[in-house]
């Protein structure tokens, strides 16, 4: 099982909404990169759910349902998206400030590619983040 993090801008679509409409289609994906990412989601893969420009935090948990196929949302036909459950919520948000404060996070894709909307997690770092999730 491989580990992911997706992001979303809370205002736009939050971990709330998330919840309570237990699956989503994470539609809307146009990067080249965050792409290949999607793409290479299996079902049953983990992901942080990460609320990007307010908040900047994990704040659940979802789990890859449906993999890649055609996003609706791409006129052009090229994008593509996967389903993804709502798992359940972190006992305590992790922040990016405590993620960029931990040296051994440094190599994480949410420090190193900012911007980027898909990126893959490690399995060390999925352990590092779940247990400050904990705390």
């Amino acid at each position: 099982m491989a580990h992911w993090l997706i992001k979303s801008e809370p205002s736009v679509y939050g971990w709330a909404q998330f919840v309570k409409e237990k699956k989503t289609s994470w539609t809307g994906v146009r990067n080249a990169q965050a792409a290949i990412n999607l793409k290479a989601m299996k079902v049953g893969d983990r992901c942080f759910f990460y609320h990007s420009n307010e908040g900047k935090e994990i704040v659940g948990i979802a789990e890859v349902v449906k993999t890649a196929y055609p996003d609706p949302t791409d006129k052009a036909g090229k994008a593509v998206t996967v389903d993804v459950k709502a798992v359940e919520p972190v006992k305590t948000p992790v922040t990016l400030a405590a993620i960029k404060a931990d040296p051994r996070l440094k190599d994480f894709g949410l420090v190193r590619q900012s911007r980027l909307s898909v990126v893959p997690v490690s399995d060390e770092q999925w352990k590092m983040i779940m247990k400050m999730a904990a705390a």
